[in-house]
């Protein structure tokens, strides 16, 4: 698909948020530019008023594509999805649909922004282990789900919206140093997506914003 003229994506580098719409991009071979939006320099580059008019909500990823600023991952992506079918990112057969749809939800709603920079900012010194304990919680569950969904990857053989968001959110945990050896399915997938070419582009370590002692 053709664009009247090529998309700007707002993304910070270690942004799980950002990272899911960069694989989306990568995998759907989209050109875009990008304007880093550092979330620590200056108190947080998301507070300027400049940013504010492009995301009232003050947060990354937004993209302007289309003639429309778009803000919120899984809604970027369901635009991309039905302006850019392919590859196809939710299964044509329903219930995996649902599934794709559930697993992206537990991840984006029930994991992520319990451990967000906004939240662990009010947690002082017990933020890691805040985390820690967000993710660990939430990945018991996806553990569960992803035995009965599982193929290569989340749901079934071909990569979905629901390995979008896994990617960046074992990167989380990793970072946050999660013990992720009660999970094997979730290390499983995650290892065989990171093998894919839009995963490895779209990694923090490869962004133009960077900094230069995380950079592959």
């Amino acid at each position: 698909m053709a664009f009247s003229s090529q998309p700007i994506l707002y993304s910070y580098f270690r942004s799980s948020c950002s990272w899911r719409v960069r694989i989306a991009l990568a995998l759907k071979g989209i050109a875009y530019d990008v304007v880093p939006v550092n979330l620590l320099k200056d108190g947080g580059q998301q507070f300027s008023a400049e940013f504010k008019a492009v995301n009232p909500m003050q947060q990354v990823p937004a993209l302007k594509i289309d003639g429309i600023t778009l803000s919120q991952s899984l809604a970027i992506i369901h635009y991309l999805e039905d302006t850019c079918p392919n590859p196809r990112l939710l299964p044509q057969d329903l219930k995996k649909r649902a599934q794709v749809r559930m697993i992206a939800d537990h991840i984006v709603s029930g994991i992520q922004p319990l451990q967000n920079l906004s939240v662990l900012k009010q947690m002082g010194e017990k933020k890691m282990e805040w985390a820690q304990n967000c993710i660990a919680s939430g990945f018991q569950a996806l553990e569960q789900t992803l035995q009965h969904t599982a193929g290569r990857y989340c749901v079934g053989d071909e990569v979905s919206m629901a390995d979008l968001c896994l990617v960046p959110q074992v990167f989380n945990a990793e970072r946050f140093k999660v013990d992720m050896g009660p999970y094997p399915t979730i290390t499983r997938i995650n290892k065989a997506l990171l093998e894919l070419e839009a995963f490895k582009v779209s990694h923090p370590s490869l962004q133009p914003d960077t900094p230069a002692e995380l950079r592959a």
